[in-house]
């Protein structure tokens, strides 16, 4: 019995060993095996989708640059409303922006590649309808504002009244227009998009973007209104905290 057990407990010893020398083995290899490249490519690939911006995360970021330009816009109208000194500069820029991130890249991305998908699908096109007749209408303020935005025009006090009217309609219908979008519009775009033509339309306005401003055109969007926010003295976030 003696010999039976010592035989089968140095059948066991040497089973365990061999199974630990195998576990080992297969720990040490398993990174070799896989390769640097292998978890480097992994790494990278995860990089990568985290830079990676959706078509709504995109169309929702350039809605913060076009309320920082009302921002802007309110504090125009606050200086013509108090008499204050108000350069046509600031304002100029300001209107330009708009005209070429907003109504030029913007919107048009809304109008060719959001709503004729919404039309086609039946879904949500009177709220479509309505965005489509708002952008035609902040076109059209612009151009009054742009128009306005110049040292003879500041200095009529009818002109300026005029001015004044343009930017409240403008701030009026955009803020509505653009929460509409960011709550409704653009979270029910991706239910009608399948999931690659959805990540195919990120990619598409990505490639728009860089053709239009460079590779790095919304960081220039943005570089663009703080500078004009600090040339009014309204760029310190901390001065709209109210006093306790």
């Amino acid at each position: 019995m003696a010999h039976e057990y010592d035989g089968d407990r140095r059948t066991f010893l040497k089973s365990a060993a061999m199974a630990s020398g195998g576990l080992l083995l297969t720990g040490f290899a398993g990174p070799s095996l896989a390769g640097p490249s292998s978890q480097a490519s992994q790494a990278a690939k995860k990089e990568g989708n985290a830079d990676e911006v959706s078509p709504a995360e995109d169309l929702m970021r350039e809605h913060g640059v076009l309320n920082r330009v009302l921002l802007i816009y309110d504090e125009a109208m606050r200086r013509i409303e108090a008499g204050a000194e108000l350069s046509p500069e600031p304002l100029a820029k300001a209107a330009d922006l708009i005209r070429r991130f907003v109504e030029d890249y913007h919107e048009k991305l809304e109008e060719e590649h959001l709503f004729p998908r919404f039309r086609k699908a039946n879904r949500l096109v009177e709220l479509v309808d309505v965005l489509v007749k708002q952008h035609e209408a902040g076109r059209h303020l612009t151009d009054q504002i742009k128009q306005a935005a110049n040292a003879a025009a500041l200095k009529k006090p009818e002109e300026r009244r005029k001015l004044a009217d343009s930017l409240r309609a403008f701030n009026r219908m955009y803020r509505p227009h653009e929460a509409r979008e960011d709550t409704i519009l653009f979270p029910a775009f991706r239910t009608i998009v399948p999931p690659g033509e959805y990540d195919a339309l990120g990619e598409e306005f990505e490639n728009k973007e860089h053709a239009l401003f460079g590779a790095d055109g919304f960081e220039k969007a943005v570089d663009e209104v703080a500078t004009i926010e600090k040339s009014l003295g309204i760029y310190e976030l901390g001065q709209f905290t109210p006093q306790a």
